[in-house]
């Protein structure tokens, strides 16, 4: 890498084709890309270069969280810059079931520390407020408190979202509510992007909420009952409604192959991943106590379950870069789409610059990537870069 005159120059495999190309990024966006000589370098020692991983959900990381109050100053500033060596380059901190006041308080604190750092200012692209508006269904519910789930109300949203100085840019909602669809039409209708989620809605219910304009599925195929009709059912309902993108949690843990294959298949380019991790991410092997209630196991494997129903998911602890190893490792797609679904795709559906990906003029938020083709090793990241800058290593 060189680094004269605010000119950063990159070498690596356009994580598209596979071509070795030298980025040149000048004021923060890539200037230039071009193809090298295959005669004159060794295509082993490059990296893989490609976009910066956009997180939609991400509730918390390495002992840190977005939903144990109070949260301590510089939480969102410390996180933004610890997701960096994990190649998140955007993210949205995520706020889930909670009471009102510590809602309020959650996503103000999140706000004003994007306020007062201009870099988490950039890297944060808004609050993902994932409840109270779901079902209270054991099983929809999943790991979020009954106590606190409620119908949708948008004078109780719009507290929160002036409390967030506008930030909240992602809604989960249940449709089985009578008050939804009403309230999707205003979110929808305000700029917010909502997303179906902890549902038990009935397949109507689903056709009526993406007709008043809801845009996503959160966690496809997560926070649902254990049992479900044949058909018809809220997934196939999901599944087959074209406006719906979907997102995936592709751990290994959360979503067999099979689901994670057929989904692919049927939403294509709008089929995307987000971690959904939680704050035992990155954190050592052994037993937690989670602020949700009760005891967690974290495994060597990066399975983290409730202590006491070893059957039961405790939250995600693995990151975007698992997920597109996994799709990868498991033959379920190429690097360049699991790439693409970490990275444009999300970035696209909530409408960031960032979704230009790597083109001449889009933003310089790049990824250095070591991933030997055939080799066992999991693919490791060796350099982001913000706008331009390296802030990783």
């Amino acid at each position: 890498m060189e680094n004269e005159q605010n000119n950063i120059q990159l070498q690596g495999l356009h994580y598209l084709t596979g071509a070795p190309v030298q980025i040149t990024i000048r004021q923060g966006r890539i200037d230039s890309i071009d193809f090298l000589d295959h005669s004159k370098i060794s295509l082993q020692q490059l990296p893989w270069v490609g976009p910066g991983f956009v997180d939609l959900q991400i509730n918390g990381y390495a002992g840190m969280d977005f939903n144990t109050l109070p949260i301590p100053p510089q939480t969102t500033s410390r996180l933004t810059r610890a997701l960096w060596k994990e190649g998140v380059t955007s993210f949205f901190p995520t706020v889930i079931t909670n009471s009102d006041d510590a809602i309020k308080e959650a996503v103000a604190s999140i706000a004003r520390e994007c306020e007062e750092d201009s870099v988490v200012g950039t890297a944060v692209a808004g609050i993902h407020l994932e409840g109270p508006f779901i079902s209270p269904d054991d099983g929809a519910r999943g790991a979020h408190s009954r106590m606190y789930v409620r119908s949708p109300d948008w004078s109780l949203f719009q507290r929160w979202q002036e409390a967030a100085c506008g930030r909240i840019k992602i809604v989960t909602v249940s449709p089985e509510w009578t008050e939804a669809e009403n309230f999707i039409r205003r979110c929808t209708d305000s700029g917010l992007l909502v997303s179906i989620g902890h549902t038990a809605a009935s397949p109507d219910q689903i056709v009526r909420a993406v007709a008043a304009g809801a845009a996503m599925s959160t966690h496809f195929g997560n926070g649902t009952h254990p049992v479900l009709p044949r058909h018809p059912n809220y997934l196939w309902e999901q599944l087959a409604a074209d406006q719906l993108w979907t997102c995936l949690i592709a751990d290994g843990f959360h979503l067999p192959d099979a689901v994670l294959k057929v989904v692919m298949k049927v939403k294509g380019n709008q089929a995307l991943l987000v971690s959904d991790a939680v704050m035992f991410c990155g954190m050592p092997t052994g037993t937690y106590e989670s602020h949700i209630g009760g005891k967690v196991m974290l495994t060597p494997e990066r399975r983290l379950h409730m202590a006491d129903q070893p059957q039961l998911l405790a939250g995600s602890v693995q990151m975007l870069l698992k997920g597109v190893s996994h799709l990868v490792s498991r033959r379920l797609c190429s690097l360049s789409e699991a790439w693409e679904m970490a990275s444009v795709r999300p970035a696209r559906r909530v409408g960031l610059p960032v979704s230009a990906g790597l083109q001449v003029g889009a933003p310089a938020d790049v990824l250095l990537l070591d991933w030997k083709d055939g080799a066992e090793a999991e693919p490791r990241i060796v350099g982001t870069y913000k706008n331009g800058v390296s802030v990783f290593p």
